[in-house]
């Protein structure tokens, strides 16, 4: 009679293989993953013959490879993993989100200086005229799941507008405001403060449209003042003072990846 193998190490060889399997991922992914590039612009490297596996260069964007083994470069330069940054900002209002302005404006990375970190990139953007926290890493796997509508990561705003903005309107942002072909919906909408020409309100999004605050009080009459973003998910902005940058905590950065199901996302 066959001896059977304890359970503990069928268990053991099954979560070996596991991991080995997990290792194995597509070119462009494992350029992503080591934080050297989004897979798009993996792909389109790849596609101009610019990757090379273990000295070889490889053109197919299908193409996979074992990330505990291969040797991957680009354009004759080896990519070795780099250490995962997470930094906030609080961005002043008049920078724009990009790192070269062909307009010469002044942009967010005139505040990263100090930061020598090639590959470091906002997750998500906050326009010329916008204020508050903006998100910038290498972690290109991190950026990408918290930017997926999918995930219903919240942003919160508090926004100056011109007016004493009534319960209606409240209830049109959040039941949904069509502009420009487009629905627009707000998560949640409150008043905060009011004077006598003016108030600060709270919108709370989670989806990324472009300029979504704006154009919803443009369709509602109502010129938007300014708009300071204050937290993503549980992140808020706090004390940190304008155009200052910090790191993320290690609790921090695990409450973002709960938040966004990147934990549950791993585990299955």
């Amino acid at each position: 009679m066959r001896e059977r193998r304890p359970p503990h190490k069928t268990r053991a060889r099954t979560k070996s293989a596991d991991d080995a399997a997990a290792k194995r991922v597509t070119l462009p992914r494992a350029l992503s993953k080591l934080g050297y590039c989004s897979r798009t612009q993996a792909e389109r490297l790849i596609a101009e013959s610019r990757v090379a596996v273990d000295g070889r260069t490889v053109s197919d964007v299908s193409a996979w490879v074992d990330l505990a083994t291969a040797k991957i470069s680009v354009d004759g330069l080896v990519i070795a993993a780099e250490t995962k940054i997470y930094l906030m900002l609080n961005k002043p209002r008049g920078l724009v989100t990009t790192r070269h302005d062909p307009e010469g404006r002044p942009t967010v990375y005139d505040c990263l200086r100090e930061f020598d970190i090639p590959h470091l990139s906002p997750v998500g953007r906050l326009d010329k005229a916008s204020e508050g926290l903006l998100l910038f890493t290498n972690d290109t796997e991190f950026a990408q799941i918290l930017l997926d509508p999918v995930t219903h990561v919240t942003k919160t705003y508090h926004v100056q507008i011109d007016r004493i903005m009534d319960d209606e309107a409240f209830a049109a942002m959040m039941s949904g405001i069509r502009h420009d072909g487009e629905l627009l919906t707000a998560t949640a909408a409150r008043r905060l403060r009011q004077g006598d020409r003016n108030s600060w309100i709270e919108v709370e999004l989670d989806e990324g449209r472009n300029r979504q605050i704006r154009r919803m009080l443009e369709a509602l009459g109502t010129e938007c003042l300014r708009l300071v973003r204050v937290a993503i998910g549980e992140l808020e902005l706090g004390e940190l003072p304008k155009g200052a940058v910090r790191a993320l905590s290690e609790a921090e950065l695990q409450a973002l990846r709960r938040r966004a199901g990147m934990e549950r996302m791993r585990r299955n």
